[in-house]
């Protein structure tokens, strides 16, 4: 019952996704081809942590970055790029806030785990660059330069949002993390990882041979972060950042070589 659910989550979210991504297309007479193509990755780069979008939709980034987006000179795939470059920076501000926001809120043992898991994350988003430079070195075309550049700020995004949920359950005396079940006990989390090693095979089998290696290295550091980030999070966490990989794998996997 669990895995029917968690499987019909996702189908209702895919649902979800495709309305939006025909109002783009129905608008693509005011807002031109490059806009559309832009706004409608943003919205499935979006789809794994769409719980926490909702709850950020007004955060004053995502705001300021629609309106840089919508402007007649930033309408360039160089000032659209700008504009998401100016938001991932923003949120790199604020999940450093977030993150000085949470130490002095910890005891010294949950510390030393959140400082584990930010080490982690960080080492990963290196290796992500590394791979993604790859996979966007073979394909041509502006939607994925714009895709490339949705793809460094949302991870940034996503961290911030669970830094600042962290800092204010720790602020208000939230209740320490319980030990997690064993990811072949939660058939959430072992349909969620049979799907991202899938795509990450499918990933690996369309790349160059030569930067599969990159690969490698990316998913040996999400691994890691993954590892140490279960030990400051919950079961709905733990599947947050599965699911986001698995969106992240299987969006390489169907860019990877495409002209």
């Amino acid at each position: 019952m669990q895995l029917t659910m968690f499987v019909d989550g996702n189908r209702g979210r895919r649902r979800w996704l495709r309305a939006p991504a025909s109002r783009c297309a129905a608008q693509g007479a005011l807002a031109g081809a490059l806009m559309r193509t832009l706004m409608c990755a943003l919205l499935i780069g979006l789809a794994p942590l769409a719980a926490r979008a909702e709850v950020a939709a007004a955060d004053p980034i995502d705001a300021a970055m629609r309106t840089c987006l919508a402007r007649s000179d930033m309408s360039s795939t160089a000032g659209q790029v700008q504009c998401m470059e100016t938001a991932r920076i923003g949120w790199k501000t604020a999940l450093d806030n977030a993150w000085q926001q949470l130490q002095p809120e910890l005891s010294p043992a949950t510390r030393k785990q959140w400082q584990k898991s930010q080490t982690s994350w960080q080492a990963s988003r290196d290796a992500e660059k590394q791979l993604l430079a790859a996979v966007f070195a073979t394909t041509r075309g502006t939607m994925y330069v714009l895709a490339e550049a949705d793809m460094q700020l949302q991870p940034v995004r996503d961290r911030a949002l669970v830094l600042r949920s962290a800092a204010a359950n720790a602020s208000a005396g939230g209740d320490p993390v319980r030990r997690l079940r064993a990811c072949r006990a939660d058939a959430r989390c072992e349909h969620a990882m049979f799907d991202m090693n899938r795509y990450y095979r499918r990933l690996r089998t369309k790349m160059p041979a030569h930067s599969r290696s990159t690969l490698t290295r990316a998913q040996k550091a999400w691994t890691a972060y993954l590892n140490a980030t279960t030990r400051v999070v919950d079961e709905r966490g733990r599947i947050d950042i599965i699911g986001a990989r698995v969106a992240t794998l299987k969006r390489l996997s169907e860019t990877v070589g495409n002209h």
